[in-house]
Formats: C-alpha cells, structure tokens, sequence
C-alpha cells in the first residue's frame, strides 16, 4: 500500500504555478482572483481563507468580497456584472453554498466562462464533455493529478465513480474517459455496488458518507481516491473511504485530510492562471 501524498503534489502545482505567475510579471501582467462569499458560513470562511493564502503563495492578487447573508440575489448579480468587467480580476469564485434565498444556478450562469475558473458555467461543462475545454472543476482535476502521481496510466482500466453530483461525480467520469478509461459511474440507486467497486482497477468515492467505502468493497491493489470531507461520531476530519481497514487491501490510497483538499485549491491557482493567460493572449 502507497499513500498518495496530496500536500506534496498540490506543493508542486503552486510551485509550477508561481514560476509561470512569475514570468506573466515580467510582462506587466498580474494575476487576479475574486472570492465572493455572502453569509458567514464557518466551512465557507475556512475555504475562502486557505484561497486567499494560496494566492499569496503563487504571488497572485487576491480580491475579496465578504457580503452578509441578507444580499439580494440583484445585488450579487450587479457585483459579477462589475467583476465580468474589471480587467484586474482573471478569475472569479463564489463560494458554495449561497444562502436559500439565492438561486446558484443564475448566479453561476452569470459569471463570464472566461473567468469561471470553477468550471461551473453551462459553457465551460459542454467544453468539458467534448474535450476541448480550457479549464476543469478543480477537484476532479485535482483528482486526475494524483492518479497520474501514482505512475499508473489510467487507459484501458476499469475506473468506478461513486457519485453522480455535478461538480465531482460527473466530470470526474468525464475526464477518466478522456483518458480512456472504462468508466462506470455509481450512485444511491445502483444495485449491489460492491460487485460493480470490487472490479475497479481505480476507485473515485464522492459520496459524502463518512465511511462509506469498506475493504469488501474494493479490488486489491486498487487505486482508491477519496473525495470525501466529513466528520465522525467523534467529530475527527475524515473520508467517504474507511482508510483503516481499506489500506492494506488498496494499491495506493489518499488519506483525509492531506488527499485531494490540497489539490482542489492548486488546481485552482492553476485554473486561475490559465485565465490569466487567455485573457492577455499569452495562451501556449
């Protein structure tokens, strides 16, 4: 068993990041991301957080937009409009979920596909499904990176995905395809799924059940990536995978934390500096 080191790989993408954030410097372009976050959600407030200090890191200008929870979805609509507009920010974030009386979907529709840098946008999700896409959802992304850290070429292997949920499940699948792999996507209505994770060669749980994932339920030698970010009875950070009793079973396997969190935000330091380079034609 291999445990697959998220902090490292996301190191190495910021580090990529900030060289190339570097040179788009030497040519008088900055690199900007606006965070938009409205209510006071602790999760929320956490992410925006380590977002702000990613950016810091990879020398990025960050823009921060704190909004309190009564915001009227026009008055959020008129701050994206002024964001679209302002050549300074490249990309443009706001932070999941939004209060009840918000609809996410016109708020994510939106935001320019150009500087939808959580390939959210209707656009950005065709890009994706046809392969010509210009940004990827962060964590699938991320996903994929560490996959590709394991040394082990995912065509031809038989990758199972549990979830279906739009911003992991379904563009997961999507970007294993692209890969070639053979890829069946599993969900809450889906029979017997331990015959169907049993014969994963690669293993995406994103679930969202602390877990959920046991060792009966997995191919030995499997490459086992957990997506997911709950807390136990106990209250302790853990995965949608039991990593316990799966990580003697798994080939590689990610822990919780320090798995696929790191890399949600490096790929969107990444994202955010494809933007950068789109938007002043500096594109390779």
């Amino acid at each position: 068993m291999n445990i697959i080191d998220g902090k490292k790989v996301s190191a190495r993408v910021k580090s990529e990041v900030r060289e190339e954030a570097a040179v788009l410097g030497q040519k008088g372009i900055s690199v900007g991301l606006a965070v938009v976050i409205v209510g006071d959600n602790p999760a929320s407030r956490v992410y925006v957080n380590n977002k702000k200090k990613a950016c810091a890191e990879v020398g990025f200008e960050s823009y921060e937009y704190a909004l309190p929870a009564e915001t009227t979805q026009d008055e959020l609509l008129a701050l994206v409009k002024k964001l679209n507009d302002d050549k300074k920010v490249n990309g443009i974030l706001v932070q999941l979920p939004l209060p009840k009386h918000i609809d996410e979907n016109a708020i994510i529709n939106a935001i320019s596909p150009d500087k939808d840098v959580d390939a959210f946008h209707p656009t950005n999700v065709g890009h994706i499904m046809i392969g010509d896409f210009s940004f990827l959802p962060c964590t699938p992304a991320g996903v994929m990176e560490l996959i590709a850290e394991t040394g082990i070429d995912v065509c031809g292997k038989n990758c199972v995905v549990i979830g279906r949920s739009n911003i992991v499940g379904k563009p997961m699948a999507m970007l294993l395809l692209h890969k070639n792999g053979t890829v069946t996507m599993t969900h809450s209505r889906t029979k017997d799924l331990a015959s169907v994770t049993s014969q994963a060669d690669i293993l995406v749980a994103a679930v969202g059940k602390a877990g959920f994932v046991t060792a009966d339920m997995i191919k030995p030698g499997a490459v086992v990536i957990d997506v997911g970010m709950n807390r136990n009875a106990e209250g302790k950070l853990c995965g949608d995978v039991d990593f316990d009793g799966c990580c003697e079973k798994a080939g590689y396997i990610t822990p919780v934390p320090g798995g696929v969190g790191p890399m949600t935000i490096a790929m969107l330091m990444r994202n955010t500096l494809t933007a950068a380079k789109i938007q002043n034609g500096c594109k390779d």
